[in-house]
């Protein structure tokens, strides 16, 4: 028989990464950025030669035709560009500007004060010890 707590696992790290997104999206907004914008700022900033649109999308976990107005609005605003590929110029891939690279640190630090104070009072033992549980989890849910 599953325990309570067993049980009650996966709701409640459904419910940690929404209300973690919530937290960090209210210390984002007097930037002027949405949820949507913010992830993909931060997303393109671990690839530094760009992302295919679909690829963004995919990595953002969100549906390709959601995407576009949103990278429409980004070109827009100066924060990313869309550029060809050279051995495939029906291929675009998004690049964030000069101007998004400094947003992004701007949002790596607002992230990185969100996570301290998320983590206050945990040690490095009990942090580590987590991340080898959902280290396990992810691998095992990506197998199935």
């Amino acid at each position: 028989m599953k325990s309570r707590s067993e049980e009650q696992f996966g709701a409640k790290i459904g419910e940690i990464a929404r209300i973690w997104r919530i937290r960090l999206d209210e210390r984002l907004r007097p930037l002027g950025l949405s949820q949507t914008r913010w992830m993909a700022i931060l997303h393109l900033s671990k690839s530094p030669d760009g992302l295919p649109q679909t690829e963004l999308a995919t990595r953002m976990s969100i549906s390709h035709a959601s995407l576009s107005p949103q990278i429409d609005r980004l070109v827009e605003d100066g924060w990313v560009e869309r550029r060809g590929r050279e051995n495939d110029r029906r291929c675009k891939t998004i690049h964030m500007t000069e101007q998004a690279k400094t947003l992004s640190r701007e949002i790596k630090q607002t992230a990185a004060k969100l996570r301290s104070e998320l983590l206050e009072g945990l040690s490095d033992e009990d942090i580590h010890h987590c991340e080898r549980v959902l280290t396990h989890i992810l691998l095992r849910a990506q197998s199935l």
